[in-house]
């Protein structure tokens, strides 16, 4: 008996988990286990992840994931920051995805994945779902019945860090020496102030460029002397470039000090930080709820 199942397992070949994963969407391991269970009938094993994921997975993964949560994790000198998307605020609530967050955050500070493919390599079991964070993502697309997807992520290693997390949709990630107290402070900062840039120096030239360019016009519709309208161009360029740098910044919790003097007072350094904000800069479709309505009466009709 116990060699009849043996032999009924090695029936199950690579390819023919290959076949169901490209049919279905759904996690390797889970295709395999499918096939197991039907003995290698293809239609039952797709009948059975339906039953288990619901024909989900396939038609979530085009959908675009422009909400979503920046996880953070912390092991000694290492730091660890990701945005990981989904589709709605409310799935941003699941503790199914926000452990697949978490783990994504750990992962990358554990073992340094070089992009996003490697970090989607990486062994990891949720809620059943692996044996790698990948087969774990596909797996709660399934379950959950939204598109999920790693963005960016970043990993710094030998300095001081700390993390700091606004309703999980703001991460700021500081790389410091000294006061941990005065380097949180920083962060929370960050998050209310956005700079681009931790000096003036740093701020890079396609900002500036732009800004100047606006400037310029300003100062041109002025219809003062070529001489003071320069005068006005670089007063706008200072002005800007203080209001984006991180060190020049008025400190959000005493505006009579700079980041820079704060910290000088604290006996800290700050050497780089990173900013991820959920969603920046993925378009989201706006749905026309009406029109989709509509559309789902008339497919009624018609059938």
């Amino acid at each position: 008996m116990v060699q009849n199942a043996m032999e009924k397992m090695m029936a199950i070949t690579a390819a023919m988990v290959g076949e169901l994963r490209a049919k279905t969407d759904a996690p390797m391991m889970e295709c395999k286990k499918a096939l197991t269970e039907a003995n290698g009938d293809m239609e039952k094993a797709e009948e059975i992840l339906r039953v288990k994921l619901g024909n989900k997975a396939g038609k979530a993964a085009s959908r675009v994931t422009a909400e979503g949560v920046v996880a953070s994790a912390i092991d000694g000198q290492v730091g660890a920051l990701i945005e990981v998307n989904c589709e709605t605020d409310f799935v941003t609530k699941n503790d199914s995805f926000l452990a697949l967050c978490s783990k994504a955050a750990d992962l990358i500070a554990k073992h340094n994945p070089a992009d996003i493919e490697a970090l989607g390599s990486l062994p990891c079991e949720i809620d059943g779902f692996g044996p790698t964070l990948e087969d774990a993502r596909k797996g709660l697309i399934g379950k959950i019945g939204e598109n999920m997807s790693f963005r960016r992520f970043k990993r710094v290693e030998g300095s001081s860090v700390t993390c700091y997390l606004h309703s999980g949709r703001i991460g700021v990630m500081v790389e410091f020496e000294g006061s941990e107290t005065a380097a949180r402070d920083v962060a929370m900062h960050i998050a209310a102030m956005k700079p681009v840039a931790l000096s003036s120096a740093d701020v890079p030239a396609e900002l500036v460029a732009k800004e100047r360019s606006v400037a310029e016009a300003k100062a041109a519709e002025s219809g003062k002397p070529a001489e003071i309208v320069t005068k006005m161009v670089e007063g706008s360029i200072a002005k800007y470039l203080k209001e984006v740098s991180l060190m020049d910044q008025a400190f959000v919790k005493n505006d009579k000090q700079t980041i820079a003097q704060m910290l000088k007072e604290n006996a800290t350094t700050v050497s780089a930080f990173t900013m991820y904000i959920v969603g920046e800069g993925i378009e989201k479709k706006v749905d026309d709820f009406a029109a989709e309505v509509a559309a789902q009466v008339a497919a009624a009709k018609s059938a």
